[in-house]
């Protein structure tokens, strides 16, 4: 049945024994209808913090309350890591207790994916003492660690907090980390800088009770840059850079992207919002979800569902008239972008004369010591400011251009690749079975393997190609907007054995056309044989393909024996 999200007094009474409505608070469905409902009504998830402090850091791993564990930890970036040694098969089989070792990972926020060199030395010096050296970065331009112990914890928030950083809000039912253009305030060709919008966000609402208890997590996305760079279709809530014929640069808003098991682009609402309002409009937003969004049952509570339901019209005007008591201007869409590749890797000129250096590292993944190095490498060049993407990617910014050849000298000597290969350029890896409770596969390393031998068998290929590995169906690493997307899990390998393997989407995208990625029925590969099919795949793709054409162009008119 479909949710009508209406106000109490338009609700009609339901029978005994059947839900009253999906747990809208607007509608006056207070009530908690799961168990993270009432984790939630019992105590802030924002609370949990006194209590590592004061008890759990000083009395160790089994002190600490269950609720708090896998529930209110998470308002400070914290989630329990997976056991060592179970493998992909019992991921679903397991309670919660029997899969959580006695160690976390730990996500620092970074929003706007903005880092000075102290911080970045700061995090690097953090995952060396504290974390075994791990430190990846993710594709929402955070830095995550594993082999957190409890009792380091209030240490790890001191050492962040006096640089800037912070774990607050970085999961959990919450506004997550806003990302936005790395390049923000520097490109050439940028639309608007949306730096100050992203730091009134942050300095009003991370961390305020006003909007710690969501229905479920809540992505944004703020940017100016016409190249699209902070996968604006798949957030809750994103800021989308244009110039308005009369009002000039401003942002047009979107909400209701998402991804995991139930996908769905996001919408334009058709509003113009200047710089000035947008956190304003954010918190508009962000309120309507936390009001109207879906509680009674978790797989329907992210804001896509509310806004399939209602319709862009429909939020628009709700947003208009109970959360801004004004209407907003109309305004034009985006222009397409005229590039495929969004991550800024390579050398760049600036605005102000001086050149910022993207770099890709392997599947996000680094360390703490090669942190500390970047660090060490920028300032020596005469940089003082870094940034994250959303591509697991770096940039160092603010280069002049006598110092830009002895910079990426210095990177490539560390494997961190200025002008990377396709395969390199274009993969990303989720955090996998390694650490991941909800993983069913390795991601990280075979990703990694991924590259080498494509960059080994495909050496001429020099298209935009992004491929995509994810652990379990929960797209983390955005599987179906990717040319190739890998969906970790257990298949048949020619002996009938159950290895771990791969369910394949092709041809999606994002920023060009965007779109999910189509399934062949029956198409999975098993890991073993990951290298060939991708192999295989791409020298049909360069016979076929027409002038011009890119991968997920192709990928949709292919016949399936071509994509097999």
């Amino acid at each position: 049945m479909a949710a009508t999200p209406e106000r109490a007094s338009a609700t009609p009474r339901r029978k005994a024994g059947r839900h009253r409505g999906e747990g809208q608070w607007a509608a006056g469905h207070f009530t908690p209808l799961n168990g993270n409902e009432q984790t939630k009504k019992d105590d802030d998830g924002l609370n949990v913090r006194t209590r590592i402090e004061t008890i759990y850091a000083h009395r160790g791993f089994d002190s600490i309350d269950g609720a708090d564990l896998r529930g209110r930890m998470r308002w400070w970036g914290l989630y329990t890591q997976r056991k060592p040694g179970i493998d992909g098969g019992k991921t679903a089989i397991l309670e919660p207790e029997e899969l959580d070792d006695e160690y976390f990972m730990m996500r620092v926020r970074v929003d706007g994916g903005r880092l000075t060199t102290e911080q970045l030395r700061v995090i690097g010096e953090i995952s060396e003492e504290f974390a075994r050296g791990t430190a990846d970065i993710t594709d929402r331009q955070n830095i995550q660690y594993h082999w957190i112990r409890v009792e380091d914890v209030p240490e790890i928030w001191k050492r962040l907090e006096a640089v800037g950083l912070s774990t607050t809000e970085a999961c959990g039912d919450t506004p997550r980390v806003i990302i936005g253009s790395p390049v923000a305030g520097i490109a050439e060709d940028e639309i608007i800088d949306g730096t100050s919008a992203i730091e009134e966000i942050h300095r009003r609402y991370i961390g305020s009770k006003e909007f710690s208890n969501l229905p479920r997590k809540f992505k944004t996305a703020v940017s100016g840059s016409p190249v699209l760079d902070v996968v604006h279709e798949i957030n809750d809530v994103a800021f989308v850079g244009v110039r308005h014929p009369e009002h000039g640069p401003g942002f047009d808003l979107w909400v209701g992207g998402g991804l995991s098991t139930n996908p769905k682009i996001g919408v334009r609402l058709g509003a113009w919002v200047p710089l000035a309002e947008v956190p304003e409009v954010w918190a508009g937003v962000v309120g309507i979800f936390r009001d109207y969004g879906y509680r009674r049952l978790r797989t329907r509570a992210r804001l896509k569902f509310l806004v399939a339901d209602w319709g862009p019209e429909k939020f628009r005007q709700v947003l208009e008239d109970e959360y801004l008591k004004r209407p907003l201007s109309d305004g034009p869409a985006p222009e397409q972008p005229v590039q495929q590749w969004r991550d800024h890797i390579g050398v760049h000129r600036q605005q102000d004369g001086r050149y910022y250096v993207g770099f890709a590292p392997r599947v996000g993944r680094v360390d703490g010591a090669t942190l500390t190095k970047i660090a060490d490498l920028a300032e020596a060049h005469g940089s003082g400011r870094l940034t994250t993407t959303v591509e697991q990617k770096m940039i160092v910014l603010d280069v002049t251009e006598d110092q830009v050849e002895s910079l990426v000298t210095g990177l490539e000597a560390l494997d961190l690749q200025v002008k990377p290969s396709p395969f390199r350029r274009g993969t990303m890896a989720c955090t996998g079975i390694e650490f991941c409770k909800l993983a069913i596969v390795e991601t990280k390393a075979r990703g990694s393997w991924l590259i080498d031998e494509l960059e080994r068998r495909l050496p001429e290929f020099n298209e935009p190609i992004t491929i995509n590995l994810n652990g379990c169906p929960n797209a983390c690493a955005r599987i179906q907007v990717a040319d190739i997307g890998l969906k970790g899990q257990l298949v048949m390998d020619d002996n009938g054995q159950q290895v771990e393997g791969y369910q394949v989407h092709l041809g999606g995208a994002l920023g060009l056309e965007p779109g999910f990625g189509r399934k062949v029925r029956g198409l999975k590969v098993t890991a073993a044989e990951l290298p060939d099919y991708v192999e295989r795949l791409l020298r049909r793709f360069q016979e076929e393909r027409e002038d011009g054409e890119r991968f997920a162009t192709w990928a949709a008119r292919a016949e399936e024996e071509a994509l097999t």
